[in-house]
Parts: structure tokens; sequence; C-alpha cells
């Protein structure tokens, strides 16, 4: 039995069945679609397609993070049966969710005081995030103890790297990450952008590439950039998308084909409706261990 809790949020955007085999516990996020509220449940309440059509539909999204409230019953269900938590947050770049988790924290330490909370900032985003939470997961099961999982995760967490691209950049520019003009430029261009996550977690366009055939390659090639063996890198790649699997496999096949050490397939999920409600339909998203991510 654990004696120590590893706990995300449901922005990790792994499955439901990944979480329960490396036991990790979650929290879920909230969103709304055309005005109704669902919990971001990993697909549950409404399934990844059928919410990816309702968006190409026009359907209007909102997020909403993880409340104070929340935050308490959820850890306190854990100190009650004594056990200890390290949680981590979605990256502080893209949320505040990170400050509900903290006030929480404290307040259930005085109630608490013999237990350990302790609240880590991911900077990282999807599964990315879930990637990270699966590293740790194997610390834990190698016999680490809480206090040295927690360290492990803050100085190793900027070494996980994110390049993503999106086919559609509708939601992009509803959501001010790319101005109107460029978008409706890009469009014309054929534009796919290539964005990454920088050292504060925050989603950043990096290049501008014509053609989805041509990010495709663009993305592999990053990623060989980023990885200090190049070729020879020999850890997890986690893939994640948005109603796009047949993208996602094209990608994971290069990745495979670059990368013949990996550990394991190419893992393909997809982006949950968090993350999904600001990128829409046509993402990509590219996750592994490589070079500290310094901008």
């Amino acid at each position: 039995m654990n004696k120590y809790i590893l706990s995300c949020c449901s922005t990790a955007d792994l499955s439901e069945e990944h979480f329960r085999s490396r036991s990790i516990s979650y929290i879920c996020f909230h969103y709304e679609l055309d005005g109704v509220q669902y919990p971001d449940d990993l697909g549950r309440s409404i399934p990844f397609d059928r919410f990816y059509e309702a968006m190409t539909n026009g359907a209007d999204t909102r997020t909403s993070q993880i409340n104070v409230e929340e935050y308490s019953n959820y850890f306190e269900s854990f100190l009650k049966d004594g056990k200890d938590i390290l949680h981590l947050t979605l990256s502080s770049g893209i949320s505040g969710s990170i400050n509900s988790a903290m006030v929480a924290r404290d307040h259930l330490l005085e109630q608490y005081p013999d237990r350990k909370i302790y609240i880590v900032d991911s900077l990282a985003a999807s599964s990315g995030y879930g990637l990270l939470m699966d590293r740790l997961a194997d610390l834990r099961d190698e016999g680490l103890s809480l206090d040295e999982v927690h360290t492990w995760a803050n100085a190793n967490r900027l070494k996980l790297n994110h390049w993503f691209f999106s086919t559609d950049l509708t939601f992009y520019i509803k959501g001010g990450r790319i101005s109107k003009a460029s978008g409706f430029i890009g469009g014309m261009l054929s534009i796919c952008p290539l964005l990454n996550v920088n050292h504060l977690g925050q989603l950043i366009p990096r290049y501008k590439i014509r053609t989805k055939r041509k990010v495709i390659q663009a993305v592999v090639d990053k990623m060989e950039e980023c990885i200090e063996e190049g070729r020879d890198y020999s850890g997890k790649c986690y893939i994640s998308n948005s109603a796009c699997e047949e993208d996602a496999r094209a990608v994971a096949s290069l990745v495979e084909e670059r990368f013949p050490h990996l550990d394991g397939k190419v893992l393909i999920n997809s982006i949950g409706t968090t993350i999904g409600s600001h990128t829409g339909p046509g993402t990509v998203a590219v996750f592994f261990w490589g070079k500290e991510r310094t901008d």
C-alpha cells in the first residue's frame, strides 16, 4: 500500500485506466458547453469526439478552475486516512489553480498538523503533465519517499519538453494567442504554427510553417534538437491530439522511426475538454524528456 498520495488534475490528459493503473489520484476541472457545466472527467460526461464536433459546429465553450472548497474536500479525503499528499497542478502559466490548492493546503494543515501536503507547479500541460506524473509514479514505485519525489519533481520538471502544432487556427485566434490578422493570413497560406511551452509554463508561438506535411516533419526535427542524446533517446514519448488522430499517428510513426531506442511505443491520448476548449480541434502535441527549458 502506498504511504502517500500522488495527485494531479484531470488536465494531465491521461485515460482513467492509466491513472488507475499507476495509482495516481486526480481532481477534475470544469467546462461549459453552450452554457451547461460539466466536469472535465476524461471524456465520461461527453465523449471527446462529440465535444470537438460541437466546437466545430459553433458551440460556445468556457472553462473554470478548481476552487478552494473543492481542493479542501479532495485533499481532506486522503488526510482522514492518514496519508500525506504530493499534488502537482496544471502550469501556473495557463491556470491560477495552484493558488486555490495552496489556500486549501494552508487551511488543512492547521487541522492536520502532523500531515504533509506538498503543492508543486508542474509548469506543464496536457499529456506532458501526464508524462511527468508517470515518472513520479515510477520513482514512488522504486521506493523513493514523499520528500525525495517532491525534490525530484521540482528539480526536473523543466526537462519535460512540449512541442505542438495546429491545423485549425480558429480557437487560437478566439483565445487571443494568435491575432486575427495573422490568423487570416495563416489560413490563406496554409500556415500551421509550431508552438511550445516555455520555462514559465506559458504557451508560446515559435515558428510559422506552411502545410501540415512540413509541420509534422518540423515537430519531430524539433524533438531531436531538444534531446541531449539525439536519436539515441531512450525515454518515453507521449502525444495528445484534439480530434485529429490521423495526424497524431503520422507524428508517432515518424518519432518511432527517428528514435529506435524509445521506451515503448509512443502513447497517443486525447487532449481533454479543459485544454481543448482553448485549442479546439486540429492540435497535435508531442511530449518528451530533453534539455531544460530556459526560455
